[in-house]
């Protein structure tokens, strides 16, 4: 997620993505699919006899290919990738939908490829004494900068705490340093999480401030140089392995050019040791840091030590693809309902011994299946929707929700005509729960009419049990969300019908341990899913509601995300 379905998550992060372009170059996609030759063509989407209904054979048809070795892993601006959307694709056409995007089928969202050189070396000296960090063992680095060198020179390291400017929480700890040339180093999630005081931002439920994507983008507008975020696993929701993992190998960005947000030059992360080791060698002890910085009015704190690296990187233009499909509304067809899932994953990681293709079977072929199955059910329901539906595959999102970033900004249907968002961000497989999570609970109205569908089910809705995971900023509703449109982001239950929470929790930690962000997230005939196709038909449900009607479901009263909905509708109604 960017996000993930917490039964599996419940210890890990989502996407480290997140969790975010001048004409449009020719699709890179479209290049891979010309040049791939016809034995590798995309599997034919009518091999198989699906069903009206939503249908756990179906399903487990789509993912069991969408998740296969031979689509690579789904990395963007790949021949796996350039699979992926035109199966996709393939889906829709077959289920009767329309192309979405001015009679196309697919959005080109232009990007940018950079793939570290992993041989770089970071040397922090202190004093003299020069300590070298190995990429992958002890950091990572890129650069969002499209640079194919980086060279820093003994940059000045400065501790900035968290890395937060919350002007509402009366909390900057940037105040009285420049930081301007340096590189800062600084804590992952919230002051309120490591502190455990719920006085401090929400206390141990993440707020955006604590998601590293805003460290990034808070140093890059305070002019520094460089940023590195201390790992540590509570604090960040997964291993130093998932930070490996989601940093080596190609990273994929908008264009600079596209992105009116300021970019550091390099940034990146190091190990709870190697960081331990720097505020040693300054004469601090990290711990004592991590308790300042948890307090009002911390100051920043020089490390009297410098950075230097030359990071050299691979850096191609290329584009990936949106694929969108539109069942058309019989009576307003200018009003839609989206459901969205990210069909891109990890890829497959050249130099990596054994089995290096990471499937991403739940993460998120599953997610894809099940807008494929609703689509299905919608295409083949009688009455037809009073109102349209699009159905969008999105890419990038392991990258930073720049697929859907760019979806929002260059909407299929204007933002004000989007009566609300459902996204679909990897599905539980281990069969029937007695609840369903919504995370982010107590944000929209569309929440209540989720519970209507949950309550027929005999089921109840739940908050995750990890909030300080942050898992709401971690996935692409997110983007519909901050610009205003009403977005529900569910994940399977935790309380297993066959096992309960027991089950659940010993779920989450095999999948973190085994699966989340690794080349394990394959398919498997042993997955359960009959608690998919609950959860399918409930989310259908939703949909089913707001299509036939003309209610317009909005943020709850004192959501952060309800005053940009309010102003983008203004005072006229959408539903004449």
């Amino acid at each position: 997620m960017q996000a993930r379905h917490l039964l599996f998550c419940l210890l890990a992060g989502a996407a480290l993505s997140a969790c975010d372009r001048a004409p449009t170059p020719a699709s890179d996609d479209a290049n891979a699919a010309a040049t791939t030759p016809a034995g590798d063509a995309a599997p034919d989407a009518a091999a198989h006899t699906f069903n009206d209904d939503i249908d756990a054979g179906d399903f487990a048809e789509l993912v069991k290919t969408l998740s296969s070795d031979e689509f690579e892993g789904r990395g963007p601006g790949t021949p796996g990738g350039a699979k992926a959307v035109e199966y996709i694709k393939a889906q829709f056409e077959r289920i009767g939908l329309q192309p979405g995007n001015d009679g196309s089928w697919f959005q080109d969202v232009p990007m940018t490829e950079t793939t570290p050189d992993e041989s770089t070396v970071l040397t922090l000296d202190v004093d003299g004494k020069a300590t070298q960090l190995k990429f992958g063992d002890d950091m990572v680095l890129n650069t969002r900068s499209g640079e194919a060198e980086v060279k820093v020179e003994d940059s000045p390291l400065v501790f900035v705490g968290y890395g937060v400017d919350a002007p509402e929480q009366d909390w900057n700890d940037y105040a009285g340093v420049d930081v301007k040339g340096k590189t800062v180093v600084m804590l992952v999630n919230d002051p309120g999480f490591h502190a455990n005081d719920d006085s401090l931002f929400e206390g141990k439920r993440m707020t955006y401030y604590g998601r590293w994507t805003y460290k990034f983008e808070e140093a890059a507008r305070k002019g520094a140089k460089a940023a590195l975020i201390i790992h540590d696993a509570p604090g960040a929701s997964y291993g130093w392995d998932v930070v490996r993992g989601s940093w080596s190998g190609a990273q994929y960005d908008l264009r600079a050019a596209d992105d009116p947000e300021p970019r550091l030059p390099a940034q990146g992360w190091i190990t709870a040791e190697a960081a331990r080791q720097l505020f040693t060698d300054a004469g601090l002890d990290l711990d004592e840091m991590y308790a300042a910085a948890g307090k009002r009015g911390f100051k920043a704190v020089p490390l009297k030590a410098t950075a230097s690296f030359d990071l050299k990187s691979t850096v191609a233009e290329k584009s990936s693809r949106n694929v969108i499909g539109v069942l058309p509304g019989s009576e307003r067809p200018d009003e839609a309902v989206v459901y969205m899932g990210h069909w891109d994953h990890l890829g497959k990681h050249d130099g990596e011994s054994g089995d290096n293709i990471y499937n991403g079977a739940v993460d998120n072929a599953t997610g894809v299946a099940g807008i494929i199955e609703i689509a299905e059910k919608f295409a083949r329901a009688t009455p037809a929707p009073k109102r349209s539906l699009a159905f969008v595959a999105v890419t990038l999102e392991e990258s930073g929700l720049l697929g859907s970033q760019y979806y929002v900004a260059h909407p299929a249907f204007p933002l004000d005509k989007t009566v609300g968002v459902v996204n679909i961000d990897a599905m539980g497989v281990y069969g029937k729960s007695h609840d369903l999570v919504v995370v982010g609970k107590g944000n929209s109205e569309l929440e209540d009419l989720l519970k209507a569908e949950t309550d027929r089910q005999g089921r109840t809705l739940e908050a995750e049990s990890t909030p300080e995971s942050g898992f709401y900023f971690r996935s692409d509703h997110f983007n519909f969300a901050k610009a205003g449109v009403p977005a529900l982001y569910t994940e399977s239950g935790e309380d297993l019908v066959d096992g309960g929470r027991e089950a659940g929790e010993a779920a989450a930690r095999d999948y973190n341990a085994n699966r989340y962000h690794k080349p394990g997230d394959e398919y498997s005939d042993d997955w359960k899913l009959d608690g998919v196709i609950e959860d399918l038909q409930a989310l259908y449900g939703v949909g089913r509601v707001l299509v036939d009607g003309d209610q317009w479901p909005n943020w709850y009263e004192g959501n952060a995300f309800r005053a940009a909905r309010d102003k983008m509708m203004g005072d006229k109604s959408p539903a004449q």
